[in-house]
């Protein structure tokens, strides 16, 4: 049961009520924010840049292709929260729009940016410009670099609020439709995204790093022309170990302690998102990545609540102005939050569906589409089409299932559970079995109606079925939490919270509202099997809820197909995945 990421963070806090914001993707000129100001409107936060430090190292592992760059570079908020809503539509059809949502007092303003400056949820493109002068004064290095809001923060001065309500990441799921980036008034975050970017061709050297906002940013934002100036040196490091990355060798992941200094969860030289989960048998991000849990794509892993380095600014104390509980445009998610720990007992009395918001179950199409051949235990010589899967909860509830088991069984009786608007739970109704998985790499209970994936013919019959259809819930991807009641601070974002243990007596397990959970299908049995099948086209089915056993607010949204078409010849089989819309990833 692998998952997989492409970025290395998914950071969330606390609940995106977006009942009265109104953002309408593809729409320049979007309704304005219920409550809203129409004179005397909320004036925007002001932004600088500057240095934590006049000096870094960093290090250059032989044999890699550059180095991962953290100069130190931060941008403050004060006078107010910097907030954005980046939307596009559900069908994929058109392009992301972004909003900058301006907060002061109990007034909301919105403003659109302008085209370019957003055209994926990774952040502000082309946000910095950093240049690279050697010891002899000659430039040998220029990069324009993205600015995600939800990067590695931390407070400014002490009388900052204390945590910060934003999600903990820029997502990148290619099939992300709408997310929240945000700095809290008195904080910074740090410009540089360590192990989520590409690395720096730099050799080992000194140089002077002079780091700019780009002009039409300094324009929108109103910010000083103030570029930071930052000596760096450039080691190289040899690998003593006979290998090259992490976990080769001498040369191991960051540990906890340095992942929090450098403000990241940890980093895997391929790119791939650990938060938690397990690939090829690394420790990354000091957590033990022994075996193949759900290592989920697109998702993002936790960060630190203060950034990693000491923050200073002399400026005046301006009063928090983001309070806990329902406003416009948020809420804390006090309206809708059951309790993380399963019930102690099974529900007694008459199971009942009542009136009260339900979840609401999408599948997103496949990607990260390969043939793989003997892969992870499949038998060797045969063809297989492996793929990512999501399928995520647009709300407005979550959706949360409790399992309970009879001792000495390795069956759990599965619940659906509801909540009325205060969070007190109102009903329940069974939902299916959870099952216990003992298979290395899995080793927890799997609640066995969630999902199921297909492999269909050019006429959308089906030809093969994937084995995988028993699932640990986890939040591990960010998809949309824009919607109403999105929980930007799910705690299940891995498999350390949920899922059970062998001798557990009850399990609970939670989707909440704007996540989805990510599954990639390369173990044995969960790929597609193509190895006798013509070449021509096929469509990947991901379906949510296939026997209709959890309770919704729609069931008409819980298929979504991907094409594909198969050439070459046994043992040397191809895929061609065209573009899903807008959605060129594979």
């Amino acid at each position: 049961m692998t998952r997989h990421h492409y970025s290395s963070r998914t950071r969330r806090s606390a609940i995106a009520g977006a009942a009265a914001l109104s953002v309408v993707a593809g729409v320049a000129g979007a309704a304005p924010v219920a409550g809203a100001a129409t004179s005397a409107e909320p004036t925007a936060p002001q932004l600088n840049l500057i240095a934590a430090s006049k000096s870094v190292t960093l290090d250059r592992w032989e044999g890699e292709p550059g180095v991962y760059v953290d100069l130190g570079t931060y941008v403050t908020v004060e006078g107010g929260p910097l907030e954005f809503r980046v939307k596009r539509a559900d069908d994929f059809k058109t392009p992301v729009v972004a909003q900058q949502i301006i907060h002061k007092g109990g007034t909301t303003r919105v403003k659109n940016l302008p085209k370019g400056m957003v055209t994926d949820f990774s952040g502000l493109q082309g946000f910095l410009q950093v240049t690279y002068t050697d010891a002899a004064g000659k430039q040998v290095l220029t990069t324009d670099e993205s600015f995600c809001p939800n990067n590695a923060s931390g407070r400014i001065r002490p009388d900052a609020p204390a945590t910060s309500k934003y999600p903990e990441s820029c997502p990148t799921n290619p099939f992300t439709l709408g997310s929240v980036w945000g700095v809290e008034n008195g904080w910074a975050t740090n410009t540089s995204r360590r192990y989520d970017g590409q690395p720096v061709d730099l050799a080992a050297g000194e140089y002077t790093a002079k780091v700019s906002v780009a002009k039409r940013y300094r324009e929108l934002f109103s910010m000083a022309d103030k570029p930071q100036t930052v000596k760096v040196t450039v080691r190289e490091i040899k690998d003593e170990g006979g290998g090259v990355g992490f976990g080769a060798g001498a040369r191991s992941a960051p540990s906890a302690d340095e992942s929090a200094a450098s403000g990241h969860s940890g980093h895997d030289m391929s790119g791939h998102d650990m938060s938690g989960r397990t690939m090829g048998g690394h420790s990354m991000g000091g957590h033990s990545m022994g075996g193949g849990h759900h290592d989920g794509r697109g998702a993002d892993a936790p960060t630190p609540p203060e950034a990693p380095h000491v923050l200073k600014n002399g400026g005046k104390a301006v009063s928090r102005s983001a309070q806990p509980g329902d406003g416009v445009g948020r809420t804390d998610g006090s309206r809708i939050k059951p309790a993380l720990k399963a019930a102690a007992q099974r529900p007694t009395g008459r199971a009942s569906v009542p009136d009260v918001p339900k979840p609401d179950l999408r599948a997103l199409p496949a990607w990260d589409i390969a043939i793989t051949d003997g892969e992870d235990g499949d038998v060797p010589g045969k063809d297989y089409l492996a793929f990512s899967a999501n399928v995520w909860n647009a709300g407005p509830a979550p959706l949360v299932v409790d399992g309970f088991r009879t001792p000495g069984e390795d069956l759990m009786d599965a619940y659906q559970y509801f909540y009325d608007a205060d969070g007190k739970q109102v009903g329940y109704s069974p939902s299916g079995t959870m099952e216990w998985d003992a298979r290395v790499g899995h080793e927890h209970w799997h609640f066995t109606d969630f999902a199921s994936y297909r492999l269909l013919g050019a006429d959308q019959k089906e030809v093969v079925r994937s084995g995988k259809e028993a699932f640990c819930l986890a939040n591990t991807d960010a998809i949309d939490y824009t919607v109403k009641n999105a929980n930007w601070a799910p705690n299940n974002t891995d498999l350390s919270t949920a899922c059970g243990e062998q001798n557990s007596i009850s399990v609970r397990e939670v989707l909440d509202v704007g996540s989805g959970d990510t599954y990639t299908q390369y173990r044995p049995g969960q790929s597609f099997e193509i190895t006798d099948l013509p070449n021509g086209t096929y469509y990947i089915e991901v379906l949510a809820n296939p026997e209709n056993r959890l309770h919704e607010t729609d069931l008409t949204n819980n298929v979504a197909l991907r094409k594909v078409v198969l050439s070459g010849k046994p043992g040397a089989r191809k895929v061609t995945v065209p573009p899903h819309h807008l959605v060129t990833a594979p």
